[in-house]
């Protein structure tokens, strides 16, 4: 055995380790891959995205170059400069300490690398960014823990009443910028849509501007990406782009109130008849409620303490503080129009029933097959199905609470009321 080898019951454990090694990160790499991944930034789908995957495809070229040369140039030296059995202890490699050539090159080229990169990173940033007042414009505000979107209909800059507002899925058309207004009702979270642009920061107090343009009608989604509370994880985003005119066929839906629902119920047989002969010989008789009227009556006193469908308990609704007096947050998603989104409870239920089985409700699928049973298990228990330190009825008086307590409602109840709230379209 020659003098420095390892004996030989020690070679097969390090050839083991040494394939280990090469292994482990094979194993990392095939672990990254996703042959259908909706949140990956690699799959651009509008020009504000293509133009972030152009840089980053550059700036990775030149920090594949950059390793290339670093690690076969250490290997190189390690194996020109190695060692050898007749080297002396005072042998020393040439120095290169002193070479200005040498010295002035490697300080030159890697400034040269950088500058040409920040170049082109901050040309990237200013053709993002760049924004005009005549477009769309959506205010996003983060709330613990769902996403809020107000519409300036009327384009005059300010966000008000008189504007649509609605929650989780962020409607825009597709094809041209949209101008979004991010901020934060309570604490610091982050909206981000990988296919559509980066991210960028909500913060209480200030308002962050964001540009989304998607190449073609369709559904993207995100999540945030700053941890914002015990409910991060269930804070998911929605943006679902549509052809202009179906966008102004929405938009324009969405400026009208909510209907009442039908009083009469459309099961209950020969009541008109009776009714007729009743009232022939003078007599009154009440039609008994449709499930959806009963859970619009539900609706109006259990739920106006936090939320507002326009058209169905304003009045209640603005008596019992706007949400203010119950909620930490002082808001609730506004449920006018329901119906027609995709998901609830901060996007993390779908509301309709996926049709085509991607895991993502579109838009042509909304209103086709309720998803009963995740309504129902909501309105049964929310606290089990996304925590929210919410575990008891608010009471007068009671602190407020931060999302939907449990109101321990009947069966026939949460029937009334999903019965009513898929009449909110």
């Amino acid at each position: 055995m020659s003098h420095g080898s390892p004996p030989a019951d020690e070679r097969p454990a390090r050839r083991r380790r040494r394939a280990l090694a090469l292994v482990l990160p094979l194993l990392l790499l095939a672990a990254s891959c996703a042959s259908d991944a909706p949140q990956s930034t690699l799959d651009p789908k509008g020009p504000i995205a293509r133009s972030i995957d152009s840089l980053w495809n550059g700036v990775f070229l030149v920090a594949v170059v950059v390793f290339i040369l670093v690690e076969f140039g250490t290997l190189a030296l390690v194996m020109r400069f190695r060692r050898r059995k007749d080297d002396s202890d005072d042998d020393l490699p040439t120095q290169t300490h002193g070479n200005t050539k040498l010295e002035i090159a490697w300080t030159i080229v890697p400034a040269i690398m950088l500058a040409v990169v920040g170049f082109f990173t901050l040309r990237t940033l200013f053709d993002i960014n760049q924004r005009d007042d005549q477009d769309l414009t959506i205010k996003v505000t983060g709330q613990q823990w769902w996403w809020e979107f107000s519409y300036d209909t009327d384009g005059d800059g300010e966000f008000t009443d008189e504007d649509v507002l609605t929650a989780n899925d962020l409607v825009i058309p597709a094809g041209v910028d949209v101008n979004l207004e991010i901020t934060s009702n309570d604490v610091i979270h982050s909206f981000w849509i990988p296919a559509l642009n980066g991210k960028k920061d909500a913060v209480p107090g200030r308002e962050h501007p964001l540009k989304l343009n998607a190449d073609e009608p369709g559904t993207y989604v995100g999540q945030c990406t700053e941890f914002c509370g015990l409910s991060h994880g269930y804070m998911r985003q929605r943006v679902i782009a549509m052809t202009n005119d179906d966008f102004e066929s929405w938009l324009a839906n969405q400026e009208d109130d909510a209907e009442v629902p039908d009083a009469a119920s459309a099961d209950a047989s020969g009541t008109d008849d009776e009714a007729t002969a009743d009232e022939g010989a003078g007599a009154t008789v009440d039609a008994p409620l449709s499930d959806a009227a009963s859970g619009a009556e539900l609706f109006t006193t259990q739920c106006s303490g936090c939320h507002l469908a326009r058209g169905i308990n304003d009045q209640q609704f603005e008596e019992n503080g706007n949400g203010t007096e119950l909620l930490v947050s002082q808001n609730a998603p506004d449920l006018t129009h329901f119906a027609t989104r995709g998901v609830f409870a901060g996007a993390i239920f779908d509301l309709w029933v996926d049709q085509d089985g991607d895991d993502i409700v579109e838009a042509d699928e909304i209103g086709v097959e309720l998803n009963r049973g995740a309504l129902e298990a909501w309105l049964r228990n929310p606290p089990a199905e996304k925590p929210m330190h919410a575990p008891y009825v608010p009471e007068p008086g009671d602190a407020p609470v931060r999302g939907m307590p449990n109101f321990n409602l009947q069966e026939a109840q949460i029937d009334q009321l999903v019965a009513f709230l898929a009449t909110l379209d």
